[in-house]
């Protein structure tokens, strides 16, 4: 047998850069300059990732020690990217870096040091469901049952403690911040959190949040702050605008015996306030560390010309910020289109056509993407889409339809149109306080030979009904009766049950419970399209079996287009982008605008969708809501605030009227006006035929100013 020998990886030349060739001049000032405290400020498509690439690669080339220089991400997929590009530009002398997510990079480091916290190399890491359980098991110690007291479960019991640590706030400020209905629980909050940490302890584990805190205590200690600190030599943070309190302090902790810190980001990007980010941390930057130099890369490799305009012209009207224009290397293409819609239907078929148009001249459906503001946005596009038999791959969560909420009040629905439904009645009363499974079936048994949900009304105090569950049972008689009273059309029913303790269940389940309010509006509003409860329900059962049956094995990612929110939205681009759903009642969101520079980031939000397209941008919005079209619409205040030539706009046709589906409409003077010729009427009239409803022209709600496209409606 013979034997073949490799050579060491490192044997063979060292590969050698041409940085200015393989860098513009504005990633190339990084590379070179990045000593000391550095902030890189890295606008949307600017090849962030490359220049830190390079840095690294740099730093090597350079003589820097790949093992003294630390990387931190978000992801460990982007850590992984990175580390594997420098291996491909540099060769095998690479290796080495410390690269990985905040997370990751403390497991490491605590497992070296974990006697110095009092815990042993061996600790165990729980994830998120295990700490859930863990903290189960407290409350039960101390004879707290979410179900009989209406105390939040464990799921949101967790979520506040996780983000009371890592915002570095009280138990009582992140209640009356999040959750000023469970301040009443405070002092019990506090001890579920005081135990649920000495049960860690003792138990020589650490959950996610640990993780960061005892690295930052680590980090802080004089003695072993230094020593790490001078471990790593260089460090380089990705996405800084996402950080939070505790992740700021660590970044700080590792710079401390040297200074060498860049830390690469966008302030125009950061949206994640909600998860504990602070922008403060990057827009502190300088301040933080005195002296640091400051780099900006404005350059987008992604976006066609017109779609930066409308990007950096949303921006500029934030406060809070660094001044930057992103400028466009891709040729000149045309203006983002901005379609208004008569209903929310006709916006959901605009788009679906729209996109089945491109299929049809080429475009692969994975180069396109329909973004939103709220998941709740995308259910009758999702509708549209199945009917149409148009794959996609939904990004941000369950599809609208088969979220545990929307099936609860579809399954309150189904007891009012027939009584005899055990799956509904099992599902309904389950969410009752005090009711398990073995009651809920006794219940419902005894109800199993009413004819009308009247019927149960009127006879519930006959029913045979344990202690325990008579408040459960006296709810949702009370929920029952309020539907009685509203009547057989579908969306003063669901806006019932949603005004109902519902939503304190709903608050006392799901950290997310806000969000699923808004669903169940946008399920109310979709339901303003129908008549009468039986076609309502019939169609939502045609849809499920829709959607079972368009799910064929085997379809690869390249078939499909994307849903998504703008959230799970960033850090990705497709070819063409439809941003839906652009009404003032909708984006900004409402909620996140009361709270503290809430305003802000929601304008941030509209800049990452609008950055995330390559080529060509729908901006779309409904002009009125509702089947009776008595409630109308204004565009999305970010569509209002920006110079209207900056769009072109697009009117919606229903077939068989002027020219077609799609009309572009003529602009002059900064003026919108509508080309009617040939179109078969006087004025401006959008007709639809389902609903068969006719919408005229109607004043704007408030004044415009000048240069405004709101006085048009």
């Amino acid at each position: 047998m013979s034997t073949f020998v490799l050579p060491p990886d490192s044997a063979g030349p060292a590969k050698r850069i041409d940085y200015p060739n393989a860098l513009n001049q504005e990633q190339l000032a990084v590379v070179l300059g990045g000593d000391g405290p550095c902030l890189v400020l890295a606008g949307a498509g600017s090849g962030k990732t490359r220049t830190l690439t390079y840095r690294v690669a740099y730093l090597i080339e350079h003589g820097v020690d790949p093992s003294s220089i630390l990387l931190l991400t978000f992801t460990n997929k982007a850590a992984r990217e990175m580390v594997d590009r420098v291996e491909m530009v540099l060769g095998p002398s690479a290796k080495g870096v410390w690269g990985g997510t905040f997370h990751s990079i403390a497991a490491r480091l605590l497992r070296v040091f974990a006697d110095e916290l009092g815990y042993t190399s061996s600790f165990t890491i729980l994830d998120q469901e295990d700490g859930r359980d863990l903290i189960k098991a407290v409350m039960k110690d101390l004879q707290i049952d979410p179900k009989a007291r209406r105390f939040p479960t464990a799921a949101v019991v967790s979520n506040i403690v996780s983000y009371a640590r890592n915002t570095q706030a009280s138990i009582s400020e992140t209640l009356e911040l999040k959750h000023p209905n469970f301040q009443p629980f405070d002092a019990e909050l506090e001890e579920i959190a005081r135990q649920y940490q000495t049960r860690k302890k003792s138990a020589n584990a650490m959950d996610f949040d640990d993780l960061l805190t005892n690295l930052a205590m680590l980090l802080d200690d004089p003695r072993l702050g230094r020593r790490i600190s001078e471990r790593f030599r260089y460090v380089l943070v990705d996405e800084y605008q996402d950080t939070n309190a505790v992740q700021a302090r660590i970044v700080n902790g590792f710079a401390k015996a040297h200074g060498n810190v860049v830390a690469v980001g966008d302030d125009a990007q950061s949206i994640y306030a909600f998860r504990g980010a602070d922008v403060k941390n990057i827009l502190s930057f300088p301040d933080q560390y005195p002296g640091a130099k400051v780099f900006k890369l404005l350059t987008n490799y992604r976006s066609t010309p017109e779609i930066l305009d409308l990007a950096n012209a949303s921006l500029s009207h934030n406060v809070e910020q660094y001044k930057k224009d992103l400028v466009g290397l891709r040729e000149s293409g045309g203006k983002p289109n901005l379609v208004a819609c008569a209903s929310a239907s006709q916006e959901a078929r605009f788009v679906a056509e729209q996109i089945l148009m491109l299929r049809n001249e080429g475009v692969a459906l994975a180069n396109i993407a329909v973004l939103f503001r709220s998941s709740a946005h995308s259910q009758l596009l999702e509708f549209e889409l199945i009917k149409r038999d148009v794959p996609y791959d939904y990004r941000g969560g369950q599809k609208f339809f088969e979220r545990a909420h929307i099936k609860d009040v579809i399954s309150f629905l189904r007891i009012y149109e027939n009584p005899k439904d055990e799956v509904a009645w099992l599902r309904v009363l389950g969410l009752q306080t005090g009711i398990g499974a073995t009651t809920a079936a006794d219940l419902a048994s005894q109800t199993r030979g009413a004819e009308r949900i009247e019927d149960i009304v009127e006879a519930a105090g006959a029913i045979n009904v344990p202690s325990r569950a008579r408040s459960g049972w006296e709810d949702f008689v009370r929920v029952m009766r309020s539907l009685v009273e509203q009547g057989r059309l579908p969306a003063p029913l669901i806006r019932s049950v949603a005004a109902s303790n519902y939503q304190d269940y709903l608050e006392r389940e799901y950290p997310n419970w806000r969000e699923r309010i808004e669903d169940l509006e946008q399920l109310a509003l979709f339901a303003e399209g129908y008549d009468d409860l039986t076609s309502f329900l019939n169609d939502l059962s045609l849809y499920d079996n829709v959607a079972v049956g368009r799910q064929e094995p085997g379809r690869g990612d390249e078939e499909r287009m994307v849903l998504s929110t703008i959230h799970q939205a960033k850090g990705l681009e497709w070819d063409t982008v439809f941003l839906i759903h652009l009404a003032d009642t909708a984006f900004p969101n409402r909620r996140a605008m009361a709270e503290e520079g809430g305003m802000e980031e929601e304008r941030r939000l509209f800049y990452v969708a609008v950055t995330r397209a390559r080529r060509r941008l729908f901006l779309s919005y409904p002009m009125t809501v509702g089947h009776d079209a008595l409630t109308f619409n204004q565009p999305s205040l970010f569509l209002d605030e920006v110079d209207p030539h900056l769009f072109e706009r697009v009117e919606v046709r229903e077939a068989g009227f002027g020219r077609g589906a799609i009309h572009r409409a003529r602009s002059a003077g900064g003026e919108w006006g509508w080309d009617s010729e040939d179109a078969g009427w006087e004025e401006p009239t959008i007709r639809v035929e389902e609903p068969t409803t006719k919408f005229k022209k109607e004043p704007s709600r408030k004044k415009p100013k000048p240069g405004s496209f709101l006085g048009d409606y």
